[in-house]
């Protein structure tokens, strides 16, 4: 299953990825797209797909973001095993069978692959140069291709239907972390997520800072509603770039008085950045990412940051989101 919206340039691409899948014996393939009523030619495109190809079905989703199209789509899903699809990620033809693979073999809840970056173009390369250095998102193990064991949350996931029966669907009150919030929901009444180097899968980045910075504020503003639902973050390393924020803007409002502190952050984090570009640069293997890399760091941070302490705001004064923040970005 996978949610979208005015995906156009991107639509058949995801078909021919998805409809590719190489099943196991005795398995059946069906996919199943939830469209938020695009308005630039996606439906229409996918209507034309699902006339070629009756594995393909298009569901209708006017909620419009992602929780309620994954909803929509569990709703229709006649599977015993219930699969999640993105449209800008490209899957291995043996995606599928792997996650089976992995149910069987570990016994668990969910499983999913390590989520890998590529991207286009010099600033797409440095987006996901950064997207998968340690050294700018934290020790994710799902940002390790070779790990192979339990984890916190995974990219996408893979679930036996019995999985929903027992710890329910997406949480629609969220725009952004709806998958972060499920896994944390299935974790804290002791469920099992499982990471396999085996589930391969390519998902492509945004391909400017400004849209970087869009994306990581949106992340960052849903992050305080996933905590005020379970009193806690999915991990501690989600509040860093917002502790971050803060001692930027308590350092900026001290400064006119007592300027070291800022001086001393800056320095910091400037001397921090080139470190983590050259790790990045090198873990990648694309030295011409390295001049980029600095400003894309730097929007994975800030952007998260501020967005989290703008939906911090919002928590607290019982606020409602408003369109921006409600609003999908690509």
């Amino acid at each position: 299953m996978a949610p979208c919206r005015n995906e156009r340039a991107a639509i058949d691409a995801f078909c021919d990825s998805a409809l590719t899948q190489q099943l196991p014996p005795g398995w059946q393939l069906e996919v199943l797209v939830a469209d938020g009523r695009s308005d630039d030619g996606t439906r229409e495109r996918l209507a034309e797909r699902a006339a070629q190809d009756a594995r393909l079905r298009l569901i209708d989703n006017p909620g419009r973001i992602v929780s309620t199209g994954l909803n929509a789509a569990l709703a229709q899903a006649r599977g015993a095993v219930i699969v999640r699809f993105d449209i800008h990620t490209e899957f291995a033809p043996d995606y599928i069978a792997q996650s089976l693979a992995a149910l069987a073999r570990t016994g668990a809840d969910n499983v999913g692959g390590p989520w890998v970056a590529r991207g286009q173009g010099a600033m797409g390369r440095a987006v996901a140069a950064a997207f998968q250095s340690r050294w700018v998102v934290g020790g994710a193990r799902s940002r390790d291709r070779a790990y192979e064991g339990p984890v916190d949350t995974v990219y996408l996931g893979c679930w036996p239907r019995a999985t929903f029966d027992r710890f329910g669907g997406f949480d629609e009150q969220l725009v952004r972390n709806q998958d972060d919030e499920h896994n944390l929901r299935l974790r804290l009444a002791g469920a099992r997520l499982w990471q396999s180097a085996r589930i391969r899968s390519l998902y492509q980045p945004r391909g400017s800072v400004r849209q970087l910075f869009n994306q990581q504020m949106q992340y960052g503003y849903w992050r305080p509603f996933v905590m005020r639902k379970h009193r806690q973050p999915g991990s501690l390393r989600q509040l860093v770039p917002a502790l971050f924020v803060a001692a930027l803007a308590g350092g900026t409002l001290i400064a006119p008085w007592w300027p070291w502190p800022l001086a001393l952050l800056l320095a910091a984090y400037a001397a921090y950045v080139a470190g983590a570009s050259l790790a990045a640069a090198r873990q990648a293997g694309d030295a011409g990412t390295l001049a980029r890399l600095p400003g894309v760091i730097a929007a994975y941070h800030l952007g998260y940051g501020v967005g989290t302490w703008r939906g911090l705001l919002d928590v607290l004064l019982r606020r409602n989101a408003g369109q921006r923040w409600s609003r999908l970005t690509r």
